[in-house]
């Protein structure tokens, strides 16, 4: 390991931590692709062996045992607990954050070339709900996930968190704009089910007794639902049944009950 130690929150080797928002970490022009970043040696350890590469290290000097195999050539900064909160503008409470090279987006064809279970999310805003969906998505057995332009980041360090690092484990990409994607999920042959309240809608157990070979259930933004659009590009809405005078679930609870039905 190259090991640096760092006491100054000033200090510029630091910068790739400092109050950066996700925003700021994908418009950071250099490396071309933007970072993200990864807490927890656990998590740290699940992108790299995804394939993802460390730009640096931030940790306590008694978590420099967890990352001593994942660093390689990357610098590893120690700094003293008070410094990494200082620095990044909260509790680093396990230790270790790693600064990571965001990997090129794949194409939706490719993505979902073969899949037969498919999760797009469209417009969700809460980065808890996003990782929350992708560890429903690895562990219920989805091939694919897609997210919308206006989607929370899966890369986001609280997605990330939140899905136990499933984020690395699913394929996944950011699809473009509902007509400019469809080509690609048409070519594929891919049953586009949008979960939604509709008079129309058929209930999820009904379209999973009989459920297309290949197909995707569309989930939407918390409060708002779908878009106009979604609902006009779907094969069929569907709907969880519901009692007690609920009308429908969390976007992520919602998402491990389709995918449970359609496995």
């Amino acid at each position: 390991m190259a090991i640096e130690w760092v006491e100054d929150p000033a200090d510029p080797r630091l910068s790739d931590y400092r109050d950066l928002t996700d925003i700021a970490l994908r418009r950071v022009s250099e490396p071309a692709a933007g970072l993200y970043i990864a807490e927890t040696s656990k998590v740290i350890e699940r992108a790299v062996a995804a394939g993802h590469r460390p730009r640096s290290f931030l940790v306590h000097e008694r978590r420099l045992a967890d990352v001593d195999h994942l660093a390689g050539d990357a610098p590893v900064f120690v700094v003293p607990a008070e410094v990494a909160e200082q620095v990044t503008g909260y509790a680093v409470h396990r230790g270790a954050l790693a600064a990571m090279h965001r990997p090129a987006l794949r194409p939706v064809a490719d993505v979902v070339a073969g899949a037969r279970l498919v999760m797009i999310l469209e417009d969700i805003g809460d980065h808890t709900n996003v990782g929350a969906a992708f560890r429903a998505a690895a562990g219920l057995g989805a091939d694919a996930v897609l997210v919308s332009p206006r989607c929370a980041d899966p890369l986001y360090r609280r997605s990330i968190r939140v899905s136990m690092g499933t984020v690395f484990q699913v394929p996944w990409t950011r699809m473009p704009e509902w007509d400019d994607a469809l080509a690609d999920l048409r070519n594929a042959g891919v049953h586009l089910a949008a979960l939604a309240l509709a008079d129309d809608a058929v209930t999820l157990d009904d379209f999973a007794a009989s459920r297309p070979e290949r197909v995707a259930v569309v989930l939407g933004a918390e409060g708002d639902g779908l878009s106009r659009r979604a609902l006009e590009v779907a094969d069929t809405v569907v709907t969880i049944p519901m009692t007690g005078g609920v009308d429908s679930l969390n976007v992520a609870a919602a998402s491990a009950v389709a995918l449970w039905a359609l496995r």
